[in-house]
């Protein structure tokens, strides 16, 4: 039995998907919540434990930052993915992105690879340090990622040349690291909380 109300879900998500939830985004929320409740009983995936706050925080501030990814974005790479925060609702809510997520804590990728594969997702599980990661991607995102300060330089060099780095964080921890936003976007609910977008030109 689903943990919520799809009416419940999507009446929650509303201030963060002002033209309304598309169709399967919350039947699939749904499920993804009621596994994330199941782990977290017994892997720390988050601090939060009520549903309707994790449904707020971390599914709705994703989707959130889902709707400004710009139109075109074909690859996006989650860094310090942790619960697939904002990875996997962006997936959900984004089909056409082709989604990466990144966490080196062993527990934590089990769950995401369990999410993916309950959810019947597209999306693919780096199970190392980001550091390892070959490639680039058209936008990296991180949010509430340890270190955040230290990490900024290894997610700009996964950013493909002209691509996107996406920041979800306060908005003092933005002015305070990158003075040079693309935009900034106050998260709705939020005291400080926002999403910052930086457009990334890499040299050579």
């Amino acid at each position: 039995m689903a943990t919520l109300s799809l009416e419940t879900l999507e009446s929650l998500l509303q201030p963060y998907l002002p033209a309304g939830v598309p169709a399967g985004v919350a039947e699939r929320l749904s499920a993804y919540l009621d596994l994330l409740l199941k782990w977290n009983a017994r892997t720390n995936l988050t601090a939060i434990r009520q549903p309707e706050e994790m449904v707020r925080r971390h599914f709705g501030e994703s989707l959130f930052a889902g709707g400004l990814v710009p139109e075109g974005a074909g690859t996006m790479l989650d860094l310090g993915s942790g619960g697939g925060f904002p990875g996997i609702p962006i997936q959900i809510l984004r089909p056409e992105i082709a989604v990466t997520l990144a966490e080196s804590q062993g527990k934590k990728a089990a769950f995401l690879r369990e999410a993916v594969r309950t959810l019947g997702l597209k999306t693919e599980v780096w199970a190392d340090r980001a550091e390892k990661l070959v490639g680039s991607f058209d936008i990296v995102a991180m949010r509430a990622v340890d270190k955040m300060q230290e990490m900024i330089p290894v997610a700009e060099k996964l950013v493909r040349s002209g691509g996107y780095l996406m920041l979800l964080t306060t908005r003092a921890q933005v002015e305070g690291l990158r003075p040079s936003a693309k935009f900034v976007m106050p998260l709705p609910g939020s005291v400080d909380g926002v999403v910052a977008v930086f457009h990334v030109e890499q040299e050579g």
